[in-house]
């Protein structure tokens, strides 16, 4: 029985995961589009930098947060706002009715998710270095591989536990995530260091370390920019790692509780009591 539960909830992932995946086949002129605008947005920084003579490395910076900045585009809108989609389409009815786990359709959304936009963000990276003096200095790849893999993992728990939460709020937590887009882009520094610079206060820099996508770009940027090695990120890997701790139970809390309401008032909009 054990097993074959296990086989159902497999089969949910690789369902959800490859119509993802064969979405990004099936239009491809999209990933065009998907790869040019975040371009032209990282192109303005670098040239503003450029014009203020910073450093090179702050060019990197820049194109590597820009190639980042898809993986969060991707949680916010890809994952976070998918089940109050399916709602809307009429479709979410089949998820709740479904014998498998509800953990395992969204880490089958998760799984599609982040491997399409993988794709994406090494082709940003890509073609950010072929257009602009990028150059990076990279000592130890396996720790980068480590910290890129905790960083999309916390990532999509985030975005796991924001998909009950827009399913309960409906269109108010669409437009919340509207308004902090912004926010998350100053706080996590997607064309700045945060975390290992001074300029920000403190609490500021405290308050952005609960965003996986801080810790994230800013290990990224010392490993493969900078040239630092794992002893340098020890505390990036380990506030990864705590946020991946909290997220993905909080993620299965929030999804029961979505669950629960649905079922004792018949409409997945209600306000937690």
């Amino acid at each position: 029985m054990v097993m074959g539960d296990l086989m159902l909830n497999l089969k949910a992932v690789y369902a959800r995961a490859y119509v993802r995946l064969k979405g990004l086949l099936r239009e491809p002129h999209w990933s065009i589009a998907e790869v040019t605008i975040p371009l032209l947005s990282l192109s303005a920084y670098v040239y503003m930098y450029t014009m203020l003579g910073a450093p090179s490395e702050y060019m990197a910076f820049v194109v590597v947060g820009g190639a980042m900045l898809a993986f969060w585009s991707n949680v916010l809108w890809g994952m976070s706002a998918q089940l109050y989609w399916e709602k809307e389409t009429g479709t979410l009815t089949y998820y709740l009715l479904a014998p498998a786990s509800r953990m395992a359709i969204l880490l089958g959304m998760a799984a599609g998710g982040a491997l399409n936009t993988t794709l994406r963000s090494l082709s940003i990276l890509m073609v950010g270095t072929l257009l602009f003096p990028v150059e990076y200095n990279i000592v130890e790849p396996v720790a980068l591989l480590i910290v890129f893999l905790l960083t999309v993992t916390a990532l999509y728990g985030m975005g796991m536990l924001f998909a009950s939460l827009f399913l309960l709020y409906g269109r108010e937590a669409t437009h919340i995530a509207d308004l902090l887009q912004e926010p998350i882009y100053l706080f996590s520094g997607i064309y700045y260091p945060v975390l290992s610079n001074q300029i920000l206060p403190y609490a500021v820099r405290l308050v952005a370390s609960i965003i996986p996508l801080t810790f994230g770009i800013d290990a990224i940027r010392l490993l493969l920019i900078m040239g630092k090695g794992m002893g340098d990120i020890m505390l990036h890997i380990v506030g990864l790692s705590l946020l991946i701790i909290v997220l993905i139970p909080l993620a299965y809390i929030a999804l029961r509780r979505m669950e629960d309401t649905s079922k004792r008032h018949g409409r997945l909009t209600l306000r937690w009591q």
